[in-house]
């Protein structure tokens, strides 16, 4: 009989559904200005968006992944940040010049309607970076 108990308990950890891509791993949204002067040096981007170099693959002590979407007058950005642990985040959500929104603690539907007003027809739905 705790055979018949242990294969059936086994049995539905693998049924287990994979997690969404877009939930794994530790995200913030924010509203950012964009800086740089648009050189090599220093290129256009979104505020407390990582240079390529900078990625972290590990995600452990930095960011391993990002998307942006420019708002319609060029100026601000919506980004999302995605890392391991929370602790990367702290200078961004300790920002007070910048919106943010940690997944997991606010609603993402806020932010959408945020950035709704910086950027027409925009979607939450289709927006956020894919980590393998």
């Amino acid at each position: 009989m705790p055979v018949v108990c242990l294969l059936v308990a086994a049995g539905s950890v693998f049924a287990q559904p994979r997690v969404d891509p877009l939930n794994m791993y530790e995200r913030v949204l924010a509203i950012v200005p964009m800086i740089g002067q648009g050189t090599t040096a220093d290129p256009n981007r979104p505020q407390y968006a990582p240079l390529p170099s900078q990625i972290d693959a590990t995600g452990i002590t930095g960011v391993m992944a990002f998307t942006s979407i420019q708002s319609d007058d060029g100026k601000f950005a919506l980004i999302e940040l995605v890392a391991r642990t929370q602790t990367v985040f702290a200078v961004i959500l300790a920002d007070t010049t910048v919106k943010t929104w940690l997944k997991g603690r606010d609603n993402r539907a806020d932010a959408e309607a945020a950035f709704q007003k910086l950027r027409a027809n925009f979607s939450i739905d289709h927006f956020g970076a894919i980590v393998p």
